[in-house]
């Protein structure tokens, strides 16, 4: 079991965060996450070998202070739509840039390893979107870190698990209204499981064969999103139609979307449908880990049978990892 070394997380008070946090700690690691509010994250605050600093994590001179005694560093940081309407602006700056500015702190801290959470169908050049783009151009700096800097880059489809932004969001549009317009049903994913995720990522970090290397991360199966959705209705136990939008009415829906309060879905999330969010490759299985079954995961969080039967010792365990 490692002990005494100190991790820093960016972006570790979110989702997929709190559950890597619950497997380092299981490690013997020390961990630091910088947030701009730590009244957001109090629920990190009393967790055991967790500090919470608060910090601009834009600021050069700050991340290098941050990551002045780390041994690890794991980027975390992603948006999946903008705030307000910058045209692309806000993705580059919380993918691409920050991405760059931690890769350069780390060189000059002497940081050994970083850990970079990417998106499946990521690329600079043939991503359809600003989100695909930015975290394609952030991925690229990665991989021009130097040698001193042994990096490792996730890419996973969507991301399933308690309090997930995904299956959770649906779930609550299926309850506003009897008919669901549905753009893109065709769209295929391979959701995986928050779990694994932490996983993949712990995992790696003294493995030196993951140095320099891309993962893919899926599910152990294939849905559409129509049957996703679908899934998700029954869950719930509701009586909703779904209806599948051509492609013109969808792009209306966004871009109507786009200035509603949370954007459901903006015109930049209706792009990066245009590409399927499954695996070319099997990285779960190149890491030795075994994919876990939606099905066995989310009636946990959506049905009432399953709330009943242990939701919240579920909830605990993907974010605190007891």
């Amino acid at each position: 079991m490692t002990r005494n070394r100190t991790c820093v997380i960016f972006g570790g008070s979110g989702f997929v965060g709190r559950a890597i946090i619950g497997q380092l700690r299981e490690m013997g690691f020390r961990i630091v996450v910088p947030t701009r509010n730590r009244e957001l994250v109090r629920g990190l605050t009393v967790v055991p070998e967790v500090r919470v600093v608060t910090a601009d994590i834009y600021d050069p001179a700050t991340l290098r202070k941050l990551l002045d005694d780390a041994d690890v560093a794991i980027n975390l940081v992603g948006i999946l739509n903008e705030k307000g309407h910058h045209r692309g602006r806000g993705f580059y700056t919380a993918h691409r840039d920050l991405t760059g500015a931690i890769v350069e702190a780390c060189t000059d801290a002497g940081v050994p390893r970083f850990l970079q959470m990417s998106a499946l169908k990521a690329s600079a050049k043939n991503g359809p979107s600003d989100y695909l783009k930015s975290k394609g151009e952030a991925e690229a700096l990665v991989r021009k870190a130097p040698p001193g800097v042994a990096w490792t880059i996730f890419q996973p489809s969507v991301v399933f698990g308690p309090e997930d932004s995904f299956i959770n969001r649906f779930a609550q549009l299926l309850k506003l209204s009897p008919v669901m317009p549905l753009a893109r049903p065709i769209a295929r994913f391979a959701p995986v499981y928050v779990g694994d995720v932490a996983e993949a990522f712990c995992s790696s970090i003294d493995n030196a064969a993951t140095h320099g290397q891309t993962y893919q991360l899926c599910g152990p199966r294939v849905y559409s999103l129509r049957e996703l959705v679908t899934y998700v209705r029954d869950q719930l136990g509701l009586k909703r139609m779904i209806v599948g939008l051509p492609d013109p009415l969808a792009k209306l829906q966004a871009r109507i979307f786009d200035f509603v309060p949370g954007k459901p879905l903006s015109t930049d999330n209706l792009r990066s449908l245009m590409v399927h969010s499954i695996c070319d490759s099997d990285g779960l299985a190149e890491l030795g880990i075994e994919a876990t079954p939606m099905e066995g995961i989310v009636p946990m969080y959506l049905s009432r049978e399953g709330r009943a039967a242990g939701y919240d010792r579920m909830r605990k365990s993907a974010r605190l990892g007891d």
